[in-house]
């Protein structure tokens, strides 16, 4: 059975962040699963190049158009051929074949009677390329999605009869409960469908950037919406349009989106679809936004993350590791460097290349480096077990895009590992003249890596390639089947040595602190950055602050700052909450202390160790102090 998986078309108004190379990655790794497993697999990634955005950004910067959209989209290429990204197929809309595919379409719609003619007049965003009725605009004036400012637009423009098809889209929502993933996102699409759906705009003739609608209408003074325009790359890379269209891969196994353009998904795609007389696609995956340090990441702060930047500091497969590990799919995440390199010493480094560094030292003492699996079985079964049973749980989470369960669950193989070594301690037995039972341990461990890479392989394929290497086998479909559907061991081979995988992160290798626009004027930044920091009421009350009771206080070891607190919140447990706190506080002076605590913040792991909470403090050149009652309060009691 084919698959087809794909990204959104990237919008060529600004280079790659943070959040593309998200959906790149997670899109990507589905593919190599899929591969892997001896899947016919197309992936499809690419650049979203009309409308008039495109040709007001190309205006500010003085170059024409086309010339403006080649230089972006080549950015986005690059990118990812540097990121060793396994795509297919690049689509950009100002392709040729694409254009026809559009306009064939157009075609195909109009002649069912799905488009017609008349005039338009509402308040447009330029920036979201979107006319909204004004009862969704805030304050009267500006757009719901973005914010910005709106402006009246009358024209003339052909609509597409997206009313037609609200009680199908309902109809189809109820019978395909996993069209939408996850399936919290598919109330929002329900619900703005059955608030009524209006017929769509499809056609601009205030611009000209954009792709003309068909000849056969003799009016071309038209250009196609941009939304219109860019959905259907998914079939027009295909090859629709053409008479010798090869569309085996449609429909679309995977397609996935930002939470942000879902709806343009999961409404108007498939009622584009429907009008076509084409499937729709089997699952619309819509991921979360993607935060730095807690705050939403825009330019004016300074803070948005280059992917490059990143990769260039800690290499691309490890933050390629941290975003699909840190995240629940679906829900929004936050780039921390801390978190960041925690993941790369604790879990990483720690726990996967230790491991194979300890089997390379331990066989070269021991075996000349010859590793041999024959009495894997006889001392090993309780082990093998257990590490059958992790490796059977894996599909079902990556079919449901939780590549951080599938991670997690994988991660169960190097604990297994670890373990084993801690617990059998092959060099005792060594000393003990038990040479088999030290062997076989070590090829235990040997397995393990094996079986652990193919299936991290989808994820980190560079890395996973020099552990199979080292291992003396090739990770493909076939060496999957053997060892990790047929729970075969490695036949008898030589293991090489390599250098560390993962190299220990000591400080950050990027700043830490967002810094102002280096074009701005002073004065600009300043005031920039006042209204930036400034929040409504609304936003404020969000934070929910409590008074709390530390119980229990100690010192985190190995660490000069860290303590590890246990505060009751009048909850039904204690919250454990890793403070920064050491300089200024013993741990035995807290114990009994009321503190101020920020209650409801996602949490976070700090030394490998779950913080679940912050407390209140002020710092200042004369050292810190937190922030307390005035008076004792009940714990739990609320602050605002």
């Amino acid at each position: 059975m084919s698959k087809y998986i794909t990204t959104p078309i990237y919008y060529v108004n600004g280079e790659a962040h943070i959040g593309h190379a998200y959906t790149t990655f997670i899109a990507d790794t589905m593919t190599r699963y899929e591969k892997l497993k001896g899947e016919d697999t197309y992936f499809l990634t690419g650049t979203d190049e009309h409308g008039q955005k495109i040709e007001e950004s190309a205006q500010k910067n003085a170059k024409p158009t086309q010339e403006f959209a080649d230089e972006i989209s080549a950015t986005f290429k690059n990118l990812w051929d540097e990121f060793d990204i396994s795509y297919d197929q690049f689509i950009r809309t100002t392709d040729e074949n694409h254009k026809r595919g559009v306009q064939k379409a157009f075609e195909v719609m109009y002649a069912k009677g799905d488009i017609y003619k008349d005039f338009y007049e509402g308040h447009y965003c330029v920036s979201c390329e979107t006319f909204f009725p004004e009862t969704q605009l805030e304050d009267g004036e500006f757009c719901p999605d973005c914010g910005r400012s709106t402006s009246i637009i009358k024209e003339e423009s052909y609509f597409f009869k997206l009313s037609k098809y609200e009680d199908k889209l309902l109809k189809y929502y109820e019978d395909h409960p996993d069209f939408i993933l996850p399936r919290s996102r598919i109330n929002e699409v329900i619900n703005f469908v059955k608030g009524g759906l209006r017929d769509l705009s499809v056609t601009r003739t205030s611009f000209t950037w954009g792709v003309k609608i068909p000849k056969s209408l003799n009016d071309d003074k038209h250009v196609m919406y941009v939304w219109l325009d860019a959905l259907l790359n998914y079939i027009t890379a295909l090859g629709y349009g053409k008479d010798d269209a090869n569309m085996k891969y449609w429909p679309a196994s995977t397609q996935f989106v930002g939470k942000d353009i879902l709806r343009f998904h999961a409404i108007y795609w498939p009622a584009f679809l429907m009008s076509l007389d084409l499937p729709l696609p089997k699952h619309i995956c819509a991921h979360g936004w993607w935060t730095r340090d807690g705050e939403k990441m825009s330019k004016s702060k300074g803070n948005v993350i280059a992917p490059k930047v990143v990769a260039d500091a800690y290499r691309a497969e490890n933050l390629r590791y941290f975003m699909l590990r840190e995240v629940p799919f679906g829900q929004d995440g936050d780039f921390s460097q801390r978190a960041f390199i925690d993941r790369i010493n604790s879990e990483l480094s720690n726990d996967l290349g230790n491991l194979l560094n300890r089997i390379i030292g331990m066989s070269g003492k021991y075996s000349e480096f010859k590793i041999d699996s024959v009495d894997v079985q006889k001392y090993h079964s309780k082990e093998l077990d257990a590490m059958n049973e992790a490796l059977g749980n894996l599909d079902a989470f990556m079919q449901q895009m939780q590549t951080h369960r599938y991670l997690e669950e994988l991660w169960k193989l190097f604990a297994i590992g670890n373990g084993a070594i801690t617990g059998y301690e092959p060099w005792a037995k060594m000393k003990e003249g038990k040479e088999d039972e030290a062997l076989a341990t070590v090829a235990l461990v040997a397995n393990i890596l094996a079986k652990a890479a193919i299936m991290l392989h989808p994820i980190m394929p560079k890395t996973t390639n020099i552990i199979a290497d080292a291992l003396n086998f090739e990770i493909n479909h076939e060496s999957y089947k053997d060892l990790v559907l047929g729970k075969n061991l490695l036949k008898v081979f030589n293991i090489k040595k390599v250098p560390p995988l993962f190299p220990r992160v000591e400080e950050p290798l990027m700043p830490e602190a967002p810094v102002a626009q280096p074009n701005a004027p002073k004065e600009e930044q300043s005031v920039k950055k006042e209204e930036d920091n400034l929040i409504e009421i609304g936003q404020f009350f969000q934070t929910s602050l409590k008074v709390g009771m530390i119980v229990q206080a100690e010192e985190v070891p190995k660490s000069k700052k860290l303590l590890k607190l246990q505060v009751d919140l009048g909850e039904h447990s204690n919250r454990q909450v890793v403070a920064g706190i050491k300089e200024f506080y013993s741990a035995d002076s807290l114990i009994g202390t009321q503190v101020c605590v920020v209650a409801n913040l996602k949490p976070a792991k700090l030394m490998g160790m779950i913080s679940d909470g912050m407390l209140l403090a002020a710092k200042d050149e004369h050292g810190l102090c937190l922030i307390r009652p005035e008076k004792a309060k009940k714990v739990g009691t609320p602050i605002g």
